[in-house]
Formats: structure tokens, C-alpha cells, sequence
């Protein structure tokens, strides 16, 4: 027993060591200078800081995310030196010498982004942040702090969903015109942020989305047009942006182009409805004068369903330019055994 109990003892105190020995080292972008340095997370250390930033400074540092003074937990808690570094030679002379890592972009001492983003990281990984590196963002010199804001009086913005898109059209200002478009997701009045749809930290599927495939992520919202269908249309069953365009569209709903036109895009001149329908073939004056009278164009052309000539079965134009899925109205996908066609 007495054994088993030193054992005990010399394990555990084995573990503290290591575990105070990992707590005290610092990232390795920080001490540049003096690798040796330790951050110093105490009360104690932030209280050298913060003598002269305080909440008087141009960005008020007390009580604010990542910095809630008098709040900490234990030595794990984060400080200032925790993300600036120990920084001894700017608190020795703060005029002439930066911090070890600043992190503000309008600075001329900011550091590198690799350095910047290091230091996030440290704390910051896994999750949704596992596939950061080789993502668009980071390969583009993207640093945490171009999306996030650390020492700010209230919520950081890119966390904050009806705000969110503010930040992300700094950038992205195609999808922010896109986004003010007659038919698109209610991004502008804040119902759908940029993040319900993309992972800015990375993603297996391409355009940074949320799931590995655009289809997948659109049916996080749209669970009814997943199916599996009895009849399944092709160009749903790959991907949803052969039809649809996710920011805003000129054509509800969300559609690439309009209709009979985007349908014609792969539904173009075979039966039943090839391209004359839409052409002014029934009109006055064109070339199907009546209803005895066939195109010959078409001559022999028989609709699989009607049975009738293509010719006399051609609605007219004020009825077939209006929508495809007027009849189509399944176009997803249908499960009824008379749904070949997306019909009703």
C-alpha cells in the first residue's frame, strides 16, 4: 500500500510539473527577442499593463472581452501578456519599442499575420477551426483580427448575426449588391448570416460552405427538397446552384435566369416542348396559321403524353411564357407514381 502510494505521489507531482511547465510557455511568435521570457497572467502582470491602458485609452481595455479584470480563474485565464506577450522592453520604454505581437492592421508595427494569427490559434483551435490552414482565408493572409474585434465596448460584430454581414462586405461587395436584389435570402434584415451557409476558418466543400457540398448546406434549411425521390431531376440531384443563385437573384425564386428560359438551358428542342413553343409559332401570322394547320418543322412530332401533334398541342404564348413549373410544380423531385414528369 505505502508503495502504491508513492508511486501516487511522484506521479502526480510529475504531472504538475508538466502541466505548470506547458501552462507558462508562451506561443512561439512571442519573446522574439528574449525567448526565455514568460508571460505573466497574474493580476499582478495585467496591472503593468494596464497603468497606462485603461479604460481612458483609444480602445478602452478594461472589463471588455478577453480582458474582464478581476475575473480571473486561475493561471489558465487569459491576460494581456497572454496574447501581446511578456513585451518587457516596451514597458520599459513604451515610445520607442511596440509590444512583442501587435495586433492592430493600421499600426506600422503590426506584426505578420502568421504571427497574429499564431497567437488566436493557441487558444482557438479545433472545432470549426481545424481546417484553417490551407483554407481561402488564411492563404490569402486573412488575420483573425480583420473579422474579429477584441477589445470593443460590447459585442464582437462578426459574432453578432444581423451584424455580421457588415463585416463580411468589407470584402465581399459582389455578394453584397447580390444581396440587394428583389428575390434573396433575408440577409439584409439579418435572419441569415454569412455563417449559417459558410465556415470562414475553412471547409471541405468549395466556397468555404458549412458541409462538404453546396447541396448538403442548402438542406440544412431545406430539408423538404432532399428527398430521396421515386423520380429524381437530374440537376437537383447534383447541385443546387445549376438553378439557383444563393445571394440574390433579379428572378424569384433565387433562380440563375428566367423561366422557360432557364429550363430551356437542358430542355431545349426535344419533345414535348421543343423550342418553337415559346417561339410565337401560335401567334397571328406565324407559321401555324390555325389549328388544322401543322408546322413543318415538326411534322411527325407526337407529345408521349397527349398523344396530339406537337403543333396542335402547343399552348399559347401568354400561357407558356409565364413559368414552367406552372405544370412542373414538383421540379425537386416526386414520390407519386404518376410524377415522371414533376407534374401534380
Amino acid at each position: 500500500m505505502r508503495c502504491l502510494v508513492e508511486r501516487l505521489a511522484v506521479f502526480v507531482f510529475a504531472a504538475g510539473l508538466t502541466a505548470t511547465a506547458v501552462a507558462a510557455d508562451p506561443p512561439a511568435a512571442w519573446g522574439v527577442d528574449n525567448p526565455n521570457a514568460k508571460a505573466d497572467r497574474t493580476l499582478q502582470g495585467d496591472a503593468a499593463c494596464t497603468t497606462c491602458h485603461d479604460q481612458t485609452w483609444r480602445k478602452p481595455i478594461l472589463g471588455l472581452y478577453h480582458t474582464r479584470m478581476g475575473q480571473k480563474g486561475d493561471h489558465r485565464t487569459p491576460g494581456c501578456q497572454t496574447c501581446h506577450g511578456p513585451s518587457e522592453k516596451h514597458r520599459d520604454d513604451p515610445g520607442a519599442t511596440p509590444p512583442d505581437v501587435v495586433f492592430g492592421a493600421a499600426s506600422k508595427n503590426v506584426s505578420p499575420v502568421d504571427v497574429r494569427n499564431g497567437v488566436c490559434l493557441d487558444c482557438h483551435k479545433g472545432g470549426k477551426r481545424t481546417l484553417w490552414m490551407g483554407s481561402q482565408h488564411q492563404s490569402h493572409d486573412i488575420a483573425c483580427t480583420s473579422c474579429h474585434e477584441v477589445h470593443v465596448a460590447g459585442d464582437d460584430r462578426v459574432l453578432v448575426r444581423a451584424l455580421q454581414k457588415d463585416v463580411c462586405f468589407n470584402c465581399h461587395q459582389t455578394q453584397r449588391s447580390e444581396s440587394l436584389r428583389i428575390s434573396t435570402h433575408p440577409i439584409q434584415a439579418g435572419k441569415v448570416g454569412c455563417s449559417d451557409c459558410h465556415n470562414p476558418h475553412g471547409s471541405e466543400g468549395p466556397k468555404l460552405v458549412a458541409e462538404k457540398t453546396v447541396r448538403d448546406t442548402c438542406f440544412t434549411c431545406h430539408a423538404e427538397k432532399r428527398g430521396p425521390f421515386l423520380y429524381e431531376h437530374p440537376p437537383v440531384s447534383d447541385d443546387c446552384m445549376n438553378c439557383h443563385t444563393p445571394h440574390g437573384s433579379t428572378t424569384p425564386p433565387l433562380l440563375t435566369a428566367r423561366q422557360p428560359w432557364l429550363c430551356q438551358e437542358c430542355h431545349g428542342d426535344s419533345p414535348p416542348h421543343p423550342g418553337n413553343v415559346y417561339s410565337g409559332a401560335s401567334l397571328p401570322g406565324g407559321p401555324v396559321a390555325n389549328a388544322n394547320t401543322r408546322n413543318p418543322l415538326l411534322a411527325g412530332a407526337i407529345n408521349p403524353i397527349t398523344g396530339q401533334s406537337i403543333a396542335l398541342n402547343n399552348p399559347p404564348p401568354q400561357l407558356a411564357f409565364r413559368s414552367c413549373t406552372g405544370c412542373h410544380s414538383q421540379i425537386h423531385g416526386s414520390n407519386s407514381p404518376a410524377g415522371e414528369r414533376f407534374v401534380r
